[in-house]
């Protein structure tokens, strides 16, 4: 089913959210969180996405960002990083994680394999009160999870964005509301 949610203004800041299908734990190793960290720098360095606070789970992730056409963008995200994460999937010989994409892919798609929900959920940052809920909601979705005590304890996460070098995972912007 597609997302009713839809982007209403153009210059907004959005809360966004992608889901893996059936919520399949994908980002479960460091060389899948990194095709989708390599992915966002990316788009911030060549497609002028500003990213403001995010988390990457095992089978999400939660953004708050801008971008003047956000739906085109996060669409030629999730289909990049779908190629990817099905290369790595095959170079890993991870079958039975391939054998469920397909299995689980909608029957309209003229792909082999579905790897993300369709859809991307966004929903307008209307205030300063709505923008520190969802950055709440999003830096204590690792704690909530069972995943980690503390949201900074988080490495993919803008309560840590520190690789354990010390080097910041995103360069984020400064959110100007």
């Amino acid at each position: 089913m597609r997302s009713s949610y839809k982007v209403v203004e153009e210059n907004g800041i959005y809360f966004v959210s992608s889901t893996i299908v059936e919520w399949i734990p994908i980002f479960t190793h460091e060389k899948y969180f990194k095709i989708i960290i390599d992915s966002l720098n990316y788009c911030k360095s060549e497609k002028k996405l500003k990213m403001y606070f995010y988390v990457i789970m095992d089978n999400h992730f939660h953004l708050i960002v801008k971008h003047p056409k956000l739906s085109d963008l996060m669409r030629s995200l999730k289909g990049f990083t779908t190629d990817r994460i099905l290369e790595q999937l095959n170079e890993d010989k991870n079958k039975w994680k391939l054998d469920l994409f397909k299995y689980y892919r909608k029957k309209f798609k003229v792909t082999n394999y579905q790897v993300w929900q369709e859809g991307f959920h966004p929903q307008l940052i209307s205030s300063n009160k709505m923008l520190a809920q969802k950055m709440e909601y999003l830096h204590y979705n690792p704690v909530k999870r069972g995943f980690v005590n503390n949201p900074e304890d988080w490495k993919y996460s803008s309560a840590n964005n520190r690789n354990w070098d010390g080097s910041l995972i995103v360069e984020l912007d400064e959110i100007e509301f």
